[in-house]
């Protein structure tokens, strides 16, 4: 009878200790968008418990935090943002956390961040841009403030970047899992050198160095890396939607001029513009993907900045070839 009880007694200490460890405290990470909410994810693992603030679908640009976003943000370990135009209520909220220390990232302290830049055709607030005027003048936003670009994450060796400075500080603050988080933080580093390399590839080995974008373009750092010139209706922040139609027209004769067969789109445009310059231009209407946020289908779907990443490759092909 005792065998008996101390056999029943050990199958529930057992079963008590399995409850304790997988009830362990997991880090909470927080962010506001979704490239470094799927950073997190790719070098966190398990050891990590997500959530992003900015709802799937919704548009990055007219966020507006609620009491329950502010909440999540304190009770967090780590909170990531990108540290632009777009999160200035960031610091109010980080402010008035009551001496709580969490550990903050912002993406556009961990890379160089360029200014936003007005190209030819592209137009501003003030009008349209001519090439004598403010061909590649970095965009202002008062007399002498330069408004940076916010989307650093576009380039993957600056994605990469910021997902090895995730893992550090996941390191940091969980200890006992820091040979994880290196682990992962190095896999995932890899898959982003080889997609850096094959957009390197199919960039030199494309018949042209052009894209057009029939929308805004938040791909400055992207455009950067792999040496490539572009034209669009707008910045990457831009809040206006609806194009001139002497912009249109510039587009347009820009496509038919240089034979470009894409005119490119983002996530969540109308899609108007890109359509009425491709099919005044006879040219193909391709989605480029800014990462900014993803839609409710492909939130469910588990999709990931890799996946929309290697979409975007086939598509440049296309349109540089």
């Amino acid at each position: 009878m005792n065998n008996l009880f101390s056999r029943v007694f050990m199958v529930f200490l057992w079963l008590a200790v399995g409850f304790a460890h997988g009830a362990e405290k997991k880090i909470s990470v927080v962010t506001t968008i979704f490239p470094p909410y799927d950073f997190a994810r790719a070098v966190g693992g398990d050891r990590v418990e997500l959530k992003m603030l900015l709802p799937p679908g919704a548009e990055s640009h007219s966020f507006e935090p609620t009491p329950q976003d502010l909440i999540a943000i304190q009770k967090s370990d780590l909170f990531i943002y990108g540290g632009g135009e777009s999160d200035t209520w960031v610091e109010s909220v980080l402010q008035a956390l009551d001496g709580k220390k969490i550990k903050v990232l912002s993406m556009m302290k961990i890379v160089e961040p360029v200014p936003e830049e007005i190209v030819e055709g592209m137009q501003t607030a003030e009008g349209n841009c001519t090439l004598e005027c403010c061909l590649q003048k970095p965009a202002q936003v008062g007399d002498d403030e330069v408004e940076y670009d916010e989307h650093v994450w576009t380039s993957p060796r600056n994605a990469k970047k910021i997902a090895q400075a995730v893992g550090a500080a996941l390191g940091e603050l969980d200890p006992a899992g820091a040979d994880y988080y290196r682990e992962r933080t190095a896999a995932y580093a890899a898959q982003l050198d080889r997609l850096d390399a094959d957009f390197a590839a199919v960039v030199k080995n494309g018949k042209r160095k052009v894209i057009v974008f029939g929308d805004r373009f938040p791909f400055r750092y992207f455009a950067d890396a792999y040496g490539l010139r572009y034209f669009a209706a707008f910045p990457g922040c831009a809040a206006e939607v609806e194009a001139s139609a002497k912009t249109v027209a510039f587009l347009i004769r820009k496509v038919r001029d240089e034979k470009i067969p894409v005119v490119f789109y983002l996530e969540m445009s109308n899609e108007k513009m890109a359509n009425t310059i491709a099919e005044a231009a006879g040219a193909k209407k391709l989605l480029f993907h800014a990462c900014h946020n993803i839609g409710k289908k492909e939130w469910l779907s588990g999709a990931s900045y890799l996946d929309l990443m290697r979409q975007n490759l086939i598509n440049l092909r296309e349109a540089l070839e």
